[in-house]
């Protein structure tokens, strides 16, 4: 008998799934708001010199405030105030000829800027002046945070494996929770880079365990619905972000707004369960009986855990040893264990880097923000629908690349729209984000899959932190425009193609038993189930 029969018999997707799955929702809401919140609290409005304190023998000040701005400012091309430039002194000429200003002595802003609080009433940039030659710092903060969530992704992951998703689930809420309050709070720059360097972190554990714990509580029937469905809050909440963000304009406010559902989630932490499959991996078999006698309870199946005997279940997954401790060696020890690791890795950094690349770049399309990032949310709901239905048809694999390689296509297409056609590049850009998307979508479910039961969160753990080293570099990418206008997109797209051949590579898992030791994996042996198999078990 396999865990999988087991799980049939007490019912592998009935109430005790739903509740777990709907436990998962509350803190998961978090991640698209942390992940994608560098875009409102870190934006720079537009702003210029700030000349109040100028004054030359009272002829300044009986100026308006527009003739203020045309003495002391030079003007750009486009019209506006430049915004890190000044005269060396007023120039009263130009209120009389507004000749050419170039050849005028300017010097950088002497005493900080002056912002424009329309749209937002405060952000990283109006707080600490991140502009002008800072502004680089603006990018750099969501490579700090990135960089916390993929050392967060190694060392949670691991840890999950060695001590239960359960115990540290709660370690990433608090963590989470802990430092994203105090991000809000932070009185400087430094402070704050450091403590979104460990929400980053929290926030990872709770990104890969929460998928990892519902998985294994599945059976292979549902398991795309479940691993569709649980990719789903993502999108909803990356809609509900824009709206948030519309309204919580200052930008500590918002960062304690985001952070806010995990006081919830510890709350419903309680009632989470520890995934019955690890247990037994682990030698644990009586409290895996506790956690399956519990769902069987609530799917109404209570008679048959009554047959269950402990003896009986400890055969159900057999580990060679009981005591010994899996570690990221493991994934390079064997050759099939050493294959599957080099594939998802690349797989993962390309996915990662291409989809923040997209994400984290949302005012390049010359749209409001606000629109931009729902219609990303939004499109990304057709891609759940596609990839929820042709999941079991064509396949895991065929999904992932297809769905990698018409990335790279789109950003590589929208490299030749030119920007004055701000709605064509807004629907390539949104295309992209959409098979991006549904790329996501498909790679948590596969990769869970594809590593086994005593490796799953080391396997998860390595694949997100390649995948957050992607992210890590996708915004200093971007910077790259200021050598060449199309090098980010370029790099962007090529990088996509390349994971997209790499996941062609990978086995199939459609229909296939979890994996449960590092045995199962160099096996090549594994028996599928077919459709006719999964309707027969009870």
């Amino acid at each position: 008998m396999k865990f999988d029969n087991v799980l049939a018999e007490v019912n592998g997707f009935g109430k005790f799934q739903i509740r777990t799955i709907l436990l998962m929702v509350i803190p998961r809401m978090t991640l698209p708001f942390h992940f994608l919140l560098n875009n409102f609290i870190a934006v720079i409005p537009s702003h210029h010199c700030d000349i109040s304190s100028l004054d030359d023998g009272g002829l300044f000040r009986n100026l308006s405030q527009a003739e203020r701005l045309v003495v002391s400012i030079p003007v750009q091309e486009d019209g506006t105030p430049d915004s890190c430039l000044m005269f060396a002194e007023p120039q009263y000429q130009l209120l009389l000829n507004s000749s050419n200003t170039t050849e005028l002595p300017t010097v950088p802003c002497q005493n900080g800027w002056v912002y424009d609080n329309t749209t937002f009433k405060s952000s990283l940039a109006t707080e600490w002046d991140l502009v002008c030659d800072k502004r680089r710092m603006n990018k750099a903060m969501a490579t700090v945070f990135f960089i916390g969530v993929m050392l967060g992704a190694a060392v949670l992951g691991s840890l999950s494996d060695r001590f239960g998703r359960r115990i540290m689930l709660l370690v990433s809420y608090i963590t989470t929770a802990l430092f994203g309050f105090a991000s809000a709070f932070s009185y400087n720059f430094a402070m704050f880079a450091a403590m979104r360097f460990f929400t980053g972190f929290g926030l990872s554990g709770i990104s890969i365990i929460s998928i990892v714990l519902c998985i294994e509580w599945v059976d292979i029937k549902h398991r795309t619905a479940v691993g569709t469905l649980m990719s789903t809050d993502w999108s909803v909440f990356t809609i509900v972000l824009p709206i948030v963000a519309y309204f919580v304009t200052d930008w500590r406010y918002l960062t304690a707004t985001v952070t806010a559902p995990l006081l919830l989630a510890m709350i419903c932490w309680w009632w989470v369960p520890e995934s019955a499959r690890w247990l037994i991996s682990n030698g644990k078999i009586n409290r895996a009986r506790f956690y399956l006698n519990k769902c069987a309870n609530v799917n109404g199946r209570e008679h048959f855990i009554a047959d269950l005997k402990p003896e009986l279940l400890s055969k159900v997954i057999i580990v060679e040893n009981e005591n010994r401790k899996y570690s990221y060696l493991d994934l390079v020890r064997t050759p099939r264990m050493r294959r599957l690791a080099v594939l998802t890795g690349i797989v993962w950094f390309g996915l990662a880097f291409t989809y923040y690349g997209i994400s984290l770049n949302i005012s390049g399309f010359g749209v409001n923000i606000y629109l931009t990032q729902f219609i990303y949310g939004t499109i990304e709901l057709p891609a759940k629908a596609f990839v929820f239905l042709t999941l079991n048809k064509i396949g895991r694999r065929l999904n992932q690349a297809g769905a990698l390689i018409m990335t790279g296509l789109c950003i590589f297409c929208n490299m030749f729209v030119p920007q004055d056609m701000g709605v064509f590049r807004i629907t390539l850009g949104a295309l992209g984000k959409m098979f991006a998307e549904a790329s996501f979508t498909i790679v948590f479910l596969y990769t869970t899959e594809l590593y086994p039961t005593v490796m799953r969160q080391n396997g998860l753990g390595y694949s997100s932190f390649m995948g957050r080293m992607g992210v890590s570099v996708s915004p200093l990418i971007i910077l790259l425009e200021e050598a060449w206008g199309h090098l980010p997109s370029t790099i962007f797209s090529l990088m996509a193609v390349v994971a997209g051949l790499s996941a062609s590579l990978l086995p199939e898992t459609t229909n296939i038993r979890l994996p449960e030791t590092i045995e199962d994996v160099e096996d090549t042996r594994r028996r599928s189930i077919s459709t006719s198999d999964e309707k027969s078990q009870p």
